[in-house]
């Protein structure tokens, strides 16, 4: 999403492209992540020419939102108040938490 972001509108090509210098993936990777994005309403796509357009339909802070709402709800049972309590109580080093969390 961050590609499509950047790019506005753009094939399965441009994102391939702009993504192999950080994060190479098969070009087939990319074009099924784009068709189940937009079968989820979440990038619209017309056809070009014999390719398909895509477009983001969700900017990066409604997408965010929405994000934090399902992390809300599947693991606060819809509570911010506990994910705040939660996020509060971490301590400065996320880390040492993670660790801890396992042991």
């Amino acid at each position: 999403m961050n590609a499509l972001w950047r790019l506005g509108e753009a094939t399965v090509r441009d994102v391939h492209a702009a993504l192999a210098t950080t994060r190479p993936r098969a070009y087939t990777t990319i074009m099924t992540i784009l068709d189940r994005l937009a079968q989820k309403g979440v990038v619209e796509r017309q056809k070009a020419g014999r390719a398909w357009l895509y477009k983001a339909h969700l900017s990066a802070d409604q997408a965010r939102t929405r994000a934090v709402a399902r992390l809300v709800e599947g693991f606060f049972q819809g509570s911010t108040e506990a994910l705040a309590s939660h996020l509060s109580s971490l301590s400065s080093s996320p880390q040492a938490n993670l660790r801890r969390d396992r042991e």
